[in-house]
């Protein structure tokens, strides 16, 4: 039998398992371990999403690294608003640095395609995308994904810090709407 939940008015299947999650977080850092073996990369989660993939990436990531963190939402419901919001800014030095964004999905690309620039006026060495989901399907920018754990079809997710209106996020496995 399918394993559904309900959050708040609307039921999602289970997609992703917590064991699967973990599977691919594994893979993701041993390739970031492997190429920035000689440099100390920064590495910035956005919140809200990203902090249970932030947290997991970090426990496996073994080379030197700074985090830090900014929180940007251009979600409402299960949409896109359109607008991204900067609620809390960058309060680290990136200038020549490595800067790899932690993300949880990047599926029109509008958030990340308003924060590069931003990001970009503090002149890093470079800015990577890591990102847990990728939507193919949804992007309507000319964002470049570097790492991913997952590519997804341009559906509801919700769950492993994945949210619908706030609520969700504390799941260990992402869900699809049903």
């Amino acid at each position: 039998m399918e394993e559904t939940i309900q959050v708040l008015d609307k039921n999602f299947k289970m997609y992703i398992s917590a064991e699967n999650i973990q599977l691919r977080i594994n893979e993701l850092a041993e390739k970031i371990n492997q190429r920035f073996t000689k440099e100390k990369p920064i590495f910035l989660a956005i919140l809200n999403g990203s902090f249970m993939f932030a947290a997991d990436l970090m426990k496996r990531v073994s080379i030197p690294s700074e985090i830090s963190f900014v929180k940007l939402a251009s979600y409402q419901g299960t949409q896109s608003t359109g607008q991204v919001k900067t609620l809390v800014g960058l309060d680290i030095n990136i200038k020549d640095r490595t800067v790899i964004i932690i993300e949880d999905i990047v599926d029109t690309g509008k958030t990340l395609n308003e924060f590069l620039p931003v990001l970009k006026a503090y002149q890093p060495k470079e800015v990577l995308i890591s990102s847990l989901l990728f939507k193919p399907a949804a992007l309507k920018y000319d964002i470049k994904v570097d790492y991913s754990c997952f590519e997804v079809p341009n559906d509801f997710l919700v769950g492993y810090g994945l949210d619908y209106d706030g609520y969700g996020r504390n799941l260990q496995a992402i869900y699809q709407l049903c």
